[in-house]
């Protein structure tokens, strides 16, 4: 029962950070030199990493794979959630690309810059971006630290520190992906999992 308990708040806190991030900045304003969206199929979380290559970076055989998706207006995010005998040892992926059925379509490389870009010093404020500049903040404080940058990972890597444990986003052209583990072990084991596993899905994408 306590398992199945977790695995839903996982499941949500997943699933409400991922949309907090996809909503926080106004999706109706698009930049003039933003990037026509990608047309490609839709991708299937839970067939970016197979349950063996899990249980081999886990420790911990998989019970049971289950899978969502979501429509956040310009985007598409698919989930899938790796539920292993040793609940800690489950992962969370989620996967968000252009909604191929959104007239609104924005291409989330695009997002990216906005939301990570200011990290590497390439976003620059506007007039009349309070709104913007607001909802960053409040991403700060929720998350308690800013994103950090890993490297040797996709075409951009960030990790986000959250009270869950953390989370690894990976930007791979025009989608990027999101991997989270839980356990007690150091934050630095939790990102070489990560790598490990963002690596698995992005051979595939």
């Amino acid at each position: 029962m306590i398992a199945a308990l977790l695995a839903s708040k996982n499941r949500r806190l997943a699933f409400v950070f991922s949309i907090a991030l996809l909503t926080a900045l106004p999706s109706c304003q698009k930049s003039k030199t933003a990037t026509a969206p990608s047309k490609r199929p839709k991708i299937d979380a839970c067939g970016l990493i197979t349950n063996e290559e899990v249980q081999a970076i886990q420790g911990s055989p998989i019970k049971d794979v289950k899978s969502s998706e979501q429509s956040a207006g310009s985007f598409r995010i698919a989930q899938c959630f790796y539920n292993a005998e040793t609940f800690n040892k489950s992962v969370s992926l989620a996967v968000t690309q252009s909604d191929p059925a959104s007239p609104k379509a924005r291409n989330p490389k695009d997002f990216w810059k906005e939301t990570f870009g200011r990290y590497e010093g390439e976003a620059k404020e506007e007039k009349g971006d309070e709104e913007k500049k607001e909802s960053l903040r409040e991403q700060d404080e929720e998350k308690g630290t800013p994103p950090k940058k890993i490297e040797g990972i996709g075409d951009a890597a960030y990790w986000t520190a959250n009270r869950m444990g953390g989370a690894l986003y990976v930007l791979k052209k025009d989608v990027f992906i999101r991997v989270s583990v839980g356990g007690p072990e150091s934050e630095e084991a939790k990102i070489n999992r990560c790598k490990a596993l963002a690596e698995k899905a992005l051979s595939r994408l």
